[in-house]
């Protein structure tokens, strides 16, 4: 479907980052990986993505967190690519207490990676897209870019801010062959989450099965985590021709969550 299309997927050495690189691989995307994580696993990663997949799979590991790393990120991307037609900001960090207690540093590191880094690399991918009359900018934003939850102040006016800015630029390139949409994942078992349901369980002194039973009753009706193959296949249908005429949607994929 996808076939020799260019994507970055920012944060994609685990979890939903991840899950969206293979789901487009698999449809003959190249792909810019980009994280944090062990330099052998990483590499693993990437070359299981050539091997399994057959296509060119590059990694680069920019600190998202600096606006002359995102800028590098898609500059590398178009020079090892050959351009980057498909965005995800993906990449995501989080910390949780109460805002009286929150660190400053610690909003302002989520701000930047959850957020900034989106601005950033849209700026500097848009230009090149426009040139070629069609490019798909997605953003990993989140039910709680919906809905808030108490504790996460910063992840939580993050990810708002990603929805505004999907808006934003769906507008703006309304007329020029570029959708912009937001994917909007409630709990998915990702590393991030697994060290929620672990603290939660060291916290109520409960098993981990309990801890994330818990979890999930609290906020998501389905009482089923949604998978990173699941949110990969979303991904995958906002780049096809199908959803071509979507744009500044924001879609939640979350077991009934912010249906209630």
């Amino acid at each position: 479907m996808l076939k020799g299309r260019r994507a970055i997927v920012t944060g994609s050495t685990s979890g939903i980052g991840l899950g969206i690189a293979r789901a487009l691989a698999a449809q003959g995307c190249a792909i810019m990986m980009n994280g944090f994580g062990d330099a052998a696993e990483i590499e693993k990663l990437r070359a299981g993505l050539e091997k399994e997949f057959g296509v060119q799979a590059a990694f680069n590991g920019a600190d998202l967190s600096r606006a002359a790393d995102c800028e590098q990120l898609v500059a590398d991307a178009g020079k090892r690519l050959g351009g980057v037609d498909i965005l995800v900001n993906n990449a995501g960090i989080q910390f949780v207490s109460p805002i009286e207690n929150f660190p400053p540093e610690r909003w302002d590191a989520i701000i930047a990676v959850n957020l900034s880094s989106a601005f950033h690399t849209i700026r500097v991918a848009l230009p090149g897209m426009r040139q070629r009359g069609w490019g798909r900018l997605i953003n990993t934003a989140s039910t709680h870019g919906l809905v808030a939850s108490v504790n996460k102040v910063a992840y939580i006016a993050a990810k708002h801010g990603i929805v505004g800015l999907t808006k934003v630029v769906a507008l703006e390139t309304a007329k020029s062959g570029i959708t912009c949409n937001a994917i909007c994942p409630g709990w998915a078992k990702t590393p991030l989450v697994e060290k929620q349901i672990a603290a939660r369980a060291k916290d109520e002194g409960i098993p981990i099965a309990q801890a994330e039973h818990d979890l999930l009753a609290e906020k998501q009706p389905t009482e089923r985590f949604t998978t990173v193959e699941q949110i990969g296949a979303l991904a995958v249908f906002l780049a096809s021709d199908g959803a071509a005429n979507m744009t500044g949607s924001v879609i939640p994929i979350d077991g009934g969550w912010t249906a209630q």
